[in-house]
């Protein structure tokens, strides 16, 4: 798929994430926003998946390890043909399939509960690991947020997958500089942050989180040679792509009322 396809899929999955926030009241459409990109280049790009087979042992792992942007996760497996379309106006509905933090095995390609920050690198490392034993040699793609990285667990798992040589596991940092009541380097000292990777011994590449030709360059290309697990420090803007939530944290809560979504989808090109 070209990269003007892309950039199409993801405008898709923009308009998506608004109709949901607003149906069903959910919040984090900011954080859902700034990683479309993200997972676009991910599942179109570089994973090796099999819709129709979603447990295929050879498949590549995927885990949304900011849990709360989920509703980009749902959109993009049913884009992709994990389920059908029309299960997405059950999203965040009482007993509905699509809760607002992913379930384990909710839907078809769903790998793993997330959303209780910090936990999904170490999860990934395990797969990984378990591969090894199995002897598979899949990859294993861990999207975590920038105000993430505030956790400990994050660092730990850092220490030990280059200590284990797990040049086939990707931590990709969403970093929209913000987390939920600030900005994230007056919450948490996290700049430098290409460094600190570097520092815990991975193959490190920064690059702006909303270029689908970067993204899916540096996503396809694992193993990159290194020997190293790869992070990519993937620059965003929160509420990307409508311009009035763009860059305003306000929309890690907010839901779009009817003049706003008409709005958004206005821009999106409705």
């Amino acid at each position: 798929m070209d990269i003007t396809e892309l950039e199409r899929v993801a405008n898709l999955i923009r308009k998506k994430l608004v109709v949901m926030s607003s149906q069903t009241g959910a919040a984090h459409l900011g954080s859902a926003l700034s990683c479309v990109d993200i997972l676009v280049s991910a599942y179109w790009g570089a994973l090796n998946i099999n819709p129709k087979d979603p447990g295929w042992i050879k498949r590549d792992r995927f885990i949304l390890s900011k849990g709360h942007a989920a509703a980009t996760l749902y959109a993009v497996l049913s884009c992709k043909g994990f389920f059908p379309e029309s299960v997405l106006g059950k999203y965040a509905k009482h007993g509905c399939c699509l809760p607002e933090h992913p379930a384990p095995k909710c839907i078809p390609g769903l790998e793993v509960a997330t959303g209780s920050l910090g936990h999904g690198l170490s999860l990934g490392l395990g797969m990984v690991l378990a591969g090894r034993i199995q002897q598979q040699s899949y990859r294993v793609y861990v999207v975590i947020s920038d105000g993430e990285c505030n956790e400990g667990s994050v660092w730990e798992a850092a220490m030990f997958a280059p200590a284990q040589k797990t040049d086939n596991l990707v931590a990709i940092v969403d970093y929209n500089k913000w987390q939920a009541t600030g900005r994230s380097n007056e919450v948490m000292a996290l700049a430098p942050l290409k460094q600190k990777w570097e520092a815990f011994g991975w193959s490190v590449y920064e690059i702006d989180g909303h270029d689908m030709s970067a993204l899916t360059k540096v996503l396809k290309n694992v193993p990159d040679g290194t020997g190293k697990p790869i992070a990519v420090i993937a620059h965003t803007v929160k509420g990307k792509g409508i311009s009035f939530m763009e860059d305003d944290n306000n929309w890690h809560y907010r839901i779009p009322k009817e003049e706003e979504v008409n709005k958004a989808l206005k821009e999106l090109g409705e």
